[in-house]
């Protein structure tokens, strides 16, 4: 399927490996100009390489915390007009409820929910006077289902799926699209520390954390960048002009409900 995404030019964060280098590579796939961003310099310029050749598009690395305000200004500079925003951050250490204090909850919220909000102010305005657009956000299935020791990242992520719900109906009419995915468990560095946290814990194997939380999974595996990537391209194609404010999961079957 041709997404009709060739030529356009998309920012994704967090792009450097896990579920924003299946973001990259999937728009890529699909013909689009990347401006990609991570915090270490290193394994980005070798995505960054690795994806222009693949691939034969244009490939704009930034290396910079899009968390921080200098970090977002010099990512935002050297993306200029973009048609596609893909927002990402790692996702706040897990705990219990006794263990936080405000400021957890201010970085949490700053890197889940503030940045990309900020991000969405900078360059929803340019996709509104374009005519078309398209953002979507990476959250959490915590969003569908919080869990326990995610707390930090229930109550940021749940913010953010609240902004979108009203935002995206209002620059709809202009073309522009927002929408959500809700990753469950893949196979990325995420996952390996939180299955590293289950070991420590329970005094067991990386490998038999692993086998015992995807035996809880309905799929029986995690899911793959790959699978993820495709997914937000498709989101982002000329074809899902019609899909708006939506919080999709990309779980394996975890999230037991309904709606």
């Amino acid at each position: 399927m041709d997404l009709g995404l060739k030529g356009k030019r998309a920012l994704v964060c967090a792009a450097s490996k896990g579920l924003g280098r299946g973001c990259a590579e999937a728009l890529a796939a699909a013909g689009a100009d990347l401006v990609i961003n991570a915090r270490g310099a290193e394994a980005l310029l070798a995505a960054a390489e690795d994806i222009r050749q693949r691939y034969g598009v244009t490939v704009t690395p930034v290396a910079a915390d899009i968390v921080s305000e200098d970090g977002r200004a010099t990512v935002l500079e050297a993306a200029g007009p973009v048609d596609i925003l893909v927002t990402n951050a790692g996702g706040p250490p897990p705990g219990l409820w006794s263990d936080w204090e405000r400021a957890d909850f201010i970085a949490a919220l700053d890197a889940n929910m503030l940045t990309p909000i900020a991000l969405m102010k900078a360059l929803l305005p340019g996709m509104i006077d374009r005519g078309w657009g398209r953002v979507v956000n990476i959250t959490s299935q915590s969003v569908k289902a919080p869990i326990p020791v995610l707390g930090l990242s229930n109550s940021a992520r749940a913010g953010l799926t609240g902004y979108v719900a009203g935002t995206a109906r209002q620059v709809a009419p202009f073309g522009v699209t927002i929408n959500n995915l809700l990753p469950g468990i893949h196979a990325t560095d995420r996952a390996d520390a939180l299955d590293r946290d289950v070991a420590e814990a329970d005094g067991i194997s990386l490998e038999e954390a692993r086998a015992r939380r995807a035996a809880t999974i309905p799929a029986r595996r995690y899911g793959t960048p790959a699978e993820f990537g495709a997914a937000c391209a498709f989101l982002c194609s000329t074809q899902a002009g019609f899909i708006v404010g939506q919080n999709i999961l990309l779980d394996g079957g975890a999230t037991n409900s309904v709606l």
